[in-house]
């Protein structure tokens, strides 16, 4: 956001006292010349007098007149001081002369943009770069530095000037000895330095297992985060645990899962420095240290005909419970949820239930038994949204309030779109995504139906469609 300062007008607004005052001094000078003029005028000497007085006032104007612009020059336009002619910027008290606000560049519309370009480790290398940001009027908000073997990556939060190009920024700074430059545009979040979202990440990571996954994202930028089982659904061994301590391969991490499994972040656009795999393999030890984690807070909502169901984080503890559900629904609901054989259900439950792959809403009868499940699954860049209500549930609106909550986290974890995917003769869940009040888009395919929901508009905190009665 670029505050905008109105345009002083040039017109002085002159006041009746002022114009009086001018007029009786117009008025006393005309008097005074008229009795020098008599005085001199009858002396012998009086022309030349008269001449040389003339003469003087023209000079004094004149010299008035060039002290005047020089001195408003120099206001303008100071000498460049010892320290500005040594690096090519100026300083008075630690402050640019481009943070004068008087400045009407200052006041012109600005970008923010991140910027990763790599140097060579040598004395004087920051300081062309810099130069070379500064003849662009470009303001460096932060700097961070990840050390290489043959060089340095230096990572630049920038406030630009909006008419910039990205192309004339790269180009300026491969000039100045930059390689593999990066840019992307940055906004208001990024202002955050890297300490202090580093001890949030970490705050977020110890509270929830399924944040580690989102942590792990917002550290590292735009990737593509995946969880790959250590056994697969069938019981065979997948054999794909990397070491104890990680992989670094270029544009690809692989962190061992405490959980069991392996951790896989891909960056195609940009490698992967060690100070940043580092950062990473520091939040995926904190979550082996603290263990298996789920927020215990439940919400006891009254439904329309009075009974009351609870509303809750679940994870792989609620195996169990999930499968004896998945017992009582009939083969036509299973089919609706997975589009596949009904005997390999339960071999989904374990993936779907844990915290790796995003997190699970449950729905308990006063009974205390599961009859609704929620699941916010991360896949890759885009995130999915599943439901399954038991049968004997079913059409009591128990699916639109699951998905008005799984919409929320997505939207609290920063999630651009969710989709669904069910098939076309699926009512239910159809009117479920209408009633969400998000702008829609629908993709069908041989009978299966890809709902997408954009959540721009979507609220930060919706509220439940039930009575909340206890929490």
């Amino acid at each position: 956001m670029t505050d905008a300062t109105p345009a002083k007008s040039g017109r002085r607004h002159h006041h009746w006292r002022r114009d009086l005052v001018e007029l009786a001094a117009v008025f006393t000078a005309v008097v005074v010349a008229d009795v020098v003029a008599h005085l001199v005028g009858h002396t012998p000497d009086g022309p030349a007098l008269l001449l040389a007085a003339a003469v003087a006032l023209v000079a004094t104007a004149i010299f008035h007149t060039w002290w005047a612009r020089r001195l408003r020059r120099y206001r303008h336009d100071p000498a460049p001081t010892a320290h500005e002619t040594a690096d090519g910027q100026g300083f008075v008290n630690g402050q640019s002369d481009a943070d004068d606000p008087s400045d009407p560049d200052d006041r012109a519309e600005t970008a923010l943009w991140r910027m990763r370009t790599t140097v060579r480790d040598a004395p004087g290398s920051l300081a062309a770069l810099c130069k070379a940001l500064a003849d662009l009027s470009v303001d460096i908000l932060s700097l961070q530095t990840h050390p290489l073997a043959d060089g340095t990556v230096d990572e630049f939060l920038l406030r630009a000037p909006a008419a910039l190009p990205p192309e004339q920024l790269k180009r300026e700074v491969a000039r100045a000895g930059g390689q593999d430059t990066w840019v992307e545009r940055a906004d208001a979040h990024d202002l955050v330095d890297v300490p202090t979202t580093v001890i949030g990440l970490a705050t977020r990571t110890a509270l929830d297992t399924a944040e580690l996954p989102l942590a792990l994202r917002q550290l590292l930028g735009r990737c593509t985060i995946r969880s790959l089982p250590a056994v697969s659904p069938t019981g065979r061994p997948t054999g794909s645990l990397p070491p104890e301590e990680g992989v670094l391969d270029g544009t690809v991490l692989r962190l061992r899962d405490p959980r069991g499994g392996t951790i896989v972040v891909e960056r195609p656009h940009l490698p992967f420095t060690p100070t940043e795999f580092a950062r990473a393999r520091a939040l995926v030890e904190l979550d082996a240290r603290i263990g298996p984690r789920v927020p215990g807070a439940k919400d006891v909502l009254t439904l329309p005909e009075g009974g009351r169901i609870v509303v809750r984080r679940a994870d792989q503890a609620d195996l169990a419970a999930a499968r004896d559900m998945q017992d009582r629904c009939s083969e036509r609901t299973l089919r609706m949820r997975y589009h596949g054989p009904v005997g390999d259900a339960h071999r989904y439950l374990d993936h779907l239930l844990s915290p790796r792959h995003g997190r699970t809403l449950a729905v308990e009868s006063p009974s205390g038994a599961l009859v609704a499940l929620g699941h916010l699954l991360w896949d890759g860049d885009e995130t999915e949204i599943a439901l399954l209500v038991e049968d004997a549930w079913q059409r009591r609106g128990i699916g639109g309030e699951l998905l008005t909550r799984l919409v929320a986290l997505a939207h609290e974890a920063g999630c651009g779109q969710v989709y669904a995917v069910t098939q076309s003769s699926n009512t239910g869940m159809v009117a479920a995504m209408r009633g969400l009040g998000l702008p829609l888009d629908y993709q069908v395919e041989e009978g299966t139906l890809v709902i997408s929901a954009a959540l721009d508009a979507a609220p930060a905190d919706p509220q439940p469609r039930y009575e909340q009665v206890e929490r």
